[in-house]
């Protein structure tokens, strides 16, 4: 059984990318978690991978230490299918992810992926409203051309979304207004079985890392210390 390597949940946007797609295609696999911020975090994540870094999906004697190539390698080994089936939904799915791993700085920089707070709507800028802006771009061509069989971005769930998930998080925890079709994709997003797994996961967890704290008061809380 493969062992994937994550961190916390509540704060991991890269280590819910790779368990989501896991969890919701049905391959069983043991979990580590590395907590971050704290002193040993760097060296214990060394010890699974050289890159220092995770999420770290370990197969036997294969190792693989970055989101999409651990989403890749998924699809190849265990004959699961993590892209959608028709060329040109593919090719869009396979774009969108690539954008989503190097653009939104924005809105990841302003909105750390939060999944014990809840604040209140307020402007967070021109760059960040140009983030959410093309994320409903890709919702609503994605949608529009490849929306049969799903709610999802190309209509049956993929690596695509696994790799927005954590994106839709921020919208909701930061309570920034979305169009309708939006909307309705983040809400199918954050029904799924597995991604409710991870939320309740989640909020058991008692590490708290300061950095994607950000300063303002929270509207609610959903730690169950609070």
């Amino acid at each position: 059984m493969p062992t994937l390597v994550i961190a916390n949940k509540c704060y991991s946007s890269w280590s819910l990318r790779p368990w989501l797609l896991m969890k919701q295609l049905g391959i069983a696999f043991d979990e580590i978690t590395v907590p971050l911020d704290l002193p040993d975090t760097k060296a214990k994540v060394l010890k699974h991978s050289p890159a220092g870094k995770v999420p770290i999906l370990i197969d036997g004697d294969v190792t693989v230490w970055e989101s999409i190539a651990i989403m890749e390698y998924v699809g190849e080994a265990y004959g699961v299918p993590v892209w959608p089936a028709d060329r040109k939904a593919r090719a869009m799915a396979r774009s969108i992810a690539a954008e989503m791993h190097s653009g939104f700085s924005a809105l990841r920089s302003a909105c750390p992926m939060n999944l014990g707070k809840k604040f209140a709507q307020k402007d967070r800028g021109e760059a960040v409203a140009r983030d959410v802006a093309r994320f409903s771009e890709i919702v609503r061509q994605a949608r529009e051309h490849f929306r049969a069989g799903g709610p999802f971005l190309f209509g049956a769930f993929s690596a695509a979304d696994a790799m927005y998930a954590p994106l839709v998080t921020r919208l909701d925890t930061y309570s920034i207004a979305l169009d309708v079709n939006t909307r309705a994709y983040g809400d199918a997003i954050q029904a799924l079985p597995a991604f409710q797994e991870w939320r309740s996961a989640a909020m058991e967890e008692e590490w708290i890392v300061g950095a994607d704290e950000v300063d303002e008061e929270a509207i609610e809380n959903y730690r169950k210390a609070a």
